[in-house]
Protein backbone atom coordinates (compact mmCIF):
# COMPACT_ATOMS: atom_id res chain seq x y z
CA UNK A 1 0.00 0.00 0.00
CA UNK A 2 1.24 3.49 -0.89
CA UNK A 3 1.99 5.72 2.09
CA UNK A 4 -0.53 8.51 2.47
CA UNK A 5 0.14 12.02 3.69
CA UNK A 6 -1.70 13.32 6.74
CA UNK A 7 -3.37 16.11 4.74
CA UNK A 8 -5.50 15.69 1.64
CA UNK A 9 -7.14 18.21 -0.66
CA UNK A 10 -10.18 16.75 -2.41
CA UNK A 11 -11.69 18.44 -5.46
CA UNK A 12 -15.32 17.60 -6.07
CA UNK A 13 -17.61 18.13 -9.01
CA UNK A 14 -18.54 17.29 -12.56
CA UNK A 15 -16.44 19.08 -15.20
CA UNK A 16 -19.15 18.41 -17.81
CA UNK A 17 -21.59 20.68 -15.94
CA UNK A 18 -19.78 24.05 -16.14
CA UNK A 19 -19.23 25.55 -12.65
CA UNK A 20 -20.21 22.27 -10.98
CA UNK A 21 -16.66 21.16 -11.80
CA UNK A 22 -14.89 23.97 -9.91
CA UNK A 23 -13.40 21.64 -7.29
CA UNK A 24 -11.61 19.70 -10.02
CA UNK A 25 -10.22 22.83 -11.65
CA UNK A 26 -8.86 24.00 -8.28
CA UNK A 27 -7.09 20.72 -7.47
CA UNK A 28 -5.69 20.48 -10.99
CA UNK A 29 -4.19 23.93 -10.44
CA UNK A 30 -2.73 22.74 -7.15
CA UNK A 31 -1.29 19.67 -8.87
CA UNK A 32 0.63 21.91 -11.28
CA UNK A 33 2.53 23.27 -8.26
CA UNK A 34 2.41 20.12 -6.14
CA UNK A 35 6.14 20.23 -5.43
CA UNK A 36 5.28 23.19 -3.17
CA UNK A 37 2.99 20.88 -1.16
CA UNK A 38 5.13 17.76 -0.67
CA UNK A 39 3.28 16.59 2.47
CA UNK A 40 -0.19 16.82 0.93
CA UNK A 41 -2.10 14.44 -1.29
CA UNK A 42 -4.27 16.07 -3.95
CA UNK A 43 -7.20 13.97 -5.12
CA UNK A 44 -10.09 14.43 -7.54
CA UNK A 45 -12.77 11.78 -7.00
CA UNK A 46 -15.14 13.94 -9.05
CA UNK A 47 -18.68 12.89 -8.20
CA UNK A 48 -17.93 9.60 -6.46
CA UNK A 49 -19.18 9.57 -2.85
CA UNK A 50 -17.16 6.44 -2.04
CA UNK A 51 -14.12 8.04 -3.66
CA UNK A 52 -14.41 10.84 -1.10
CA UNK A 53 -14.77 8.37 1.78
CA UNK A 54 -11.63 6.56 0.62
CA UNK A 55 -9.67 9.77 -0.02
CA UNK A 56 -10.23 11.19 3.48
CA UNK A 57 -9.95 7.91 5.39
CA UNK A 58 -7.60 8.14 8.34
CA UNK A 59 -6.23 11.57 7.47
CA UNK A 60 -5.36 14.21 10.02
CA UNK A 61 -6.88 16.96 7.85
CA UNK A 62 -9.16 16.89 4.81
CA UNK A 63 -9.81 20.00 2.74
CA UNK A 64 -12.80 19.62 0.42
CA UNK A 65 -13.45 22.01 -2.49
CA UNK A 66 -16.85 22.06 -4.20
CA UNK A 67 -19.39 24.37 -5.73
CA UNK A 68 -22.09 25.41 -3.27
CA UNK A 69 -25.25 27.45 -3.47
CA UNK A 70 -24.83 30.01 -0.70
CA UNK A 71 -27.00 32.90 -1.92
CA UNK A 72 -23.83 34.87 -2.62
CA UNK A 73 -22.57 36.60 -5.77
CA UNK A 74 -21.18 34.18 -8.34
CA UNK A 75 -17.55 33.37 -7.62
CA UNK A 76 -17.74 33.91 -3.86
CA UNK A 77 -15.66 31.41 -1.86
CA UNK A 78 -16.42 30.57 1.77
CA UNK A 79 -14.65 28.37 4.31
CA UNK A 80 -16.78 26.11 6.51
CA UNK A 81 -16.52 23.30 8.99
CA UNK A 82 -19.10 20.54 8.37
CA UNK A 83 -21.16 21.49 11.43
CA UNK A 84 -21.69 24.96 9.91
CA UNK A 85 -23.23 23.58 6.71
CA UNK A 86 -26.88 22.81 6.10
CA UNK A 87 -27.56 20.75 3.01
CA UNK A 88 -30.75 21.22 1.06
CA UNK A 89 -29.75 18.95 -1.80
CA UNK A 90 -32.61 16.85 -3.11
CA UNK A 91 -31.48 13.42 -4.17
CA UNK A 92 -32.88 11.78 -7.29
CA UNK A 93 -31.37 8.38 -6.42
CA UNK A 94 -30.91 7.77 -10.15
CA UNK A 95 -27.11 7.73 -10.14
CA UNK A 96 -24.37 5.92 -8.26
CA UNK A 97 -22.40 9.17 -8.45
CA UNK A 98 -25.02 11.19 -6.63
CA UNK A 99 -24.14 12.11 -3.12
CA UNK A 100 -24.65 14.70 -0.47
CA UNK A 101 -21.32 15.74 1.00
CA UNK A 102 -22.65 15.80 4.56
CA UNK A 103 -23.98 12.24 4.16
CA UNK A 104 -20.59 11.16 2.82
CA UNK A 105 -18.86 12.70 5.84
CA UNK A 106 -21.33 11.00 8.18
CA UNK A 107 -20.55 7.65 6.54
CA UNK A 108 -16.86 8.33 7.10
CA UNK A 109 -17.59 8.86 10.81
CA UNK A 110 -19.60 5.64 11.05
CA UNK A 111 -16.72 3.74 9.44
CA UNK A 112 -14.27 5.20 11.96
CA UNK A 113 -12.26 6.87 9.17
CA UNK A 114 -13.17 10.53 9.78
CA UNK A 115 -10.23 12.95 9.80
CA UNK A 116 -9.32 14.95 12.90
CA UNK A 117 -10.15 18.15 10.97
CA UNK A 118 -12.39 18.69 7.96
CA UNK A 119 -12.61 22.00 6.15
CA UNK A 120 -15.01 22.67 3.27
CA UNK A 121 -14.49 25.44 0.75
CA UNK A 122 -17.70 26.25 -1.12
CA UNK A 123 -17.65 28.33 -4.28
CA UNK A 124 -20.87 29.96 -5.48
CA UNK A 125 -21.53 28.92 -9.09
CA UNK A 126 -22.75 31.23 -11.82
CA UNK A 127 -23.74 28.51 -14.27
CA UNK A 128 -24.72 24.87 -13.81
CA UNK A 129 -25.56 23.47 -17.23
CA UNK A 130 -24.27 20.93 -19.71
CA UNK A 131 -20.95 22.07 -21.03
CA UNK A 132 -17.26 22.04 -20.26
CA UNK A 133 -15.38 24.99 -18.82
CA UNK A 134 -16.07 27.49 -16.10
CA UNK A 135 -18.19 30.63 -16.30
CA UNK A 136 -16.22 33.86 -16.57
CA UNK A 137 -17.04 34.73 -12.94
CA UNK A 138 -15.25 31.61 -11.68
CA UNK A 139 -12.54 31.43 -14.36
CA UNK A 140 -11.40 34.96 -13.48
CA UNK A 141 -10.94 33.95 -9.83
CA UNK A 142 -9.47 30.47 -10.32
CA UNK A 143 -5.93 31.51 -9.34
CA UNK A 144 -7.36 33.20 -6.21
CA UNK A 145 -9.10 29.95 -5.22
CA UNK A 146 -5.89 28.00 -5.72
CA UNK A 147 -3.97 30.49 -3.57
CA UNK A 148 -6.61 30.30 -0.81
CA UNK A 149 -6.50 26.49 -0.71
CA UNK A 150 -2.70 26.56 -0.83
CA UNK A 151 -2.71 28.93 2.16
CA UNK A 152 -5.05 26.58 4.05
CA UNK A 153 -2.72 23.69 3.40
CA UNK A 154 0.26 25.70 4.55
CA UNK A 155 -1.65 26.72 7.68
CA UNK A 156 -1.26 30.40 7.01
CA UNK A 157 -4.94 31.16 6.41
CA UNK A 158 -6.39 33.37 9.14
CA UNK A 159 -9.46 31.67 10.61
Amino acid sequence: MTERNSTVVVGLGNPLMADEGIGLYVVRGLLEASEQLPDTDIVEPGTSPMGVVHAIAGRRKAILVDCAYMREPAGTIRRFHPDEVVSTKEMTHLSLHEGDLLDVLELSKRLGEYPEEVVIFGIQPELIALGEGLSSALQERLQDYIAIINAEVEGSLVH
